[in-house]
């Protein structure tokens, strides 16, 4: 595949070696704008923003993924292949399904359960089981303990549903609870498809979210509050990207 790319109107060297990835352009805007020295957009193809600048003096660089599964599939697909990019990591929202995680709190997806068709394309035997860059993953809990953040490890299921028959229906919660009942932490979209796009590609990935709402209770944020309030996922996503520069 030549540069540029269907999706990302950019060069080798654009990106840095790590990019955090939200879905939402928007909070990649934030994102760079926040934290980034001296921020340059290197690609804005169908408004979806990307930004490389620097941070505690490492080249990092943040683009949005979309939202679902086919879409980050296509952007890391790209950034892994075409240019350069060594370190993906998803930080977006997660809908929390145990009683003891809470609004805000951190979750370090270890591994991703999914209903999914992606492993499909393949063509492997069996079940295969998407899970984060043990050194990824490693550092990330080295900066939560760090910067005190509430946080915590092990499973999330990517849907390729968001709304469905289930909503509003009584027995469409037999599914959360299934996976309540196996520890699965969160409800997200994309980090199943990731962690095999790196696995095949031979790259890491890791899914850090922040509780934007809970399956069990109701409780729910605003959407100006998932642009822009959920700032410790993205330091722990930073810092890791800084610790991971010479790796």
């Amino acid at each position: 595949m030549n540069y540029p790319t269907p999706h990302i109107n950019a060069k080798p060297g654009d990106f840095g070696k790590t990019v955090l990835m939200p879905g939402d352009p928007l909070r990649a805007k934030f994102i760079a704008e926040t934290f980034l020295e001296n921020p340059v957009l290197v690609n804005n193809v169908r408004g979806v923003q990307g930004h490389t600048g620097l941070y505690k003096g490492v080249k990092v660089s943040v683009m949005a993924s979309g939202m679902g599964m086919p879409a980050i599939g296509i952007y890391s697909h790209e950034l892994f292949n075409v240019f350069g990019v060594e370190n993906i990591i998803r930080v977006g929202s997660a809908g929390a399904i145990q009683e003891n995680i809470q609004l805000y709190d951190l979750v370090l997806a270890q591994g991703a359960c999914t209903d999914s068709n992606w492993a499909s394309q393949f063509h492997l035997p069996g079940t295969f089981a998407p899970i984060a860059s043990f050194d990824l993953l490693t550092q990330a809990v080295k900066a939560a303990q760090a910067l005190g953040c509430r946080y915590h490890v092990g499973n999330v299921n990517s849907s390729d549903v968001f709304y469905g028959d289930h909503v509003g229906v009584p027995e469409g919660l037999d599914s959360v609870y299934g996976l309540k009942k196996m520890g699965v932490m969160a409800l997200e979209m994309e980090a199943a498809a990731l962690y095999m796009n790196a696995a095949r590609y031979g790259k890491r990935a890791l899914c850090i979210c922040t509780i934007s709402d809970h399956i069990l209770t109701g409780e729910e944020t605003t959407a100006q509050q998932r642009q822009v309030a959920f700032t410790d996922m993205m330091k722990v996503a930073l810092d890791v990207a800084v610790a991971m520069d010479n790796q």
